[in-house]
């Protein structure tokens, strides 16, 4: 997957270069280049208070206690997306901690996080060369992305001068609860149909 990245990105420098190249507009691409590079830097570092933040509290939440008891509280539901799994597991509490940071909008706090969680599922997945059915579930539910303040959208729609940061939230909700719901159910029909396969 990478590899294919990879060459989809540099095809598509490639067909830049080129374009710019024919259509005589080689300054204009040198100059974008250059503004996009230090407008990145300038993101980043806009970017960077507010993820530490996040970022700490999660620690915190974490080392004190709050995991456990986040992962009692959405035991139902943990018990249901992922029946392999105790709730008190370490699998359990690296995945309650990765929706709960995604939640709140901090997908850079959830992804060392989601990767602790896959770390723990593939222990116990027969098939090492292959996702079992929980595996697939953590990534339906992360791709759907259900958030309740989307933090980093509204940082970059308040960096770029939006009169309203958070007007986009409503449509956001309405969105990420559809596409979880479309996401889990599939994927719960698709464990059924294949549980002989999986």
């Amino acid at each position: 997957m990478i590899c294919l990245l990879n060459y989809i990105w540099s095809f598509m420098m490639l067909i830049s270069i080129f374009c710019a190249a024919t259509t005589g507009r080689m300054e204009i691409l040198s100059n974008s280049i250059l503004s996009g590079a230090e407008e990145a830097v300038s993101l980043i570092i806009s970017m960077l208070g507010m993820m530490s933040l996040w970022g700490g509290l999660m620690k915190i939440a974490e080392s004190g206690g709050l995991t456990l008891f986040l992962s009692r509280i959405f035991a139902p539901i943990l018990r249901f997306l992922f029946p392999q799994y105790d709730v008190n597991s370490p699998a359990s509490n690296a995945i309650c901690m990765n929706i709960i940071a995604n939640f709140l909008g901090l997908g850079n706090a959830a992804t060392p996080f989601g990767v602790m969680a896959m770390r723990e599922m593939n222990k116990t997945n027969k098939n090492k060369s292959t996702v079992n059915n929980s595996m697939a579930m953590f990534v339906v539910i992360n791709t759907a992305s259900l958030q309740l303040i989307p933090t980093f959208l509204c940082v970059l729609r308040q960096k770029h001068n939006s009169q309203s940061p958070f007007g986009i939230i409503p449509a956001l909700w309405i969105t990420s609860v559809a596409a979880l719901l479309v996401g889990v159910s599939t994927a719960k029909i698709l464990e059924k149909v294949f549980k002989n396969e999986c």
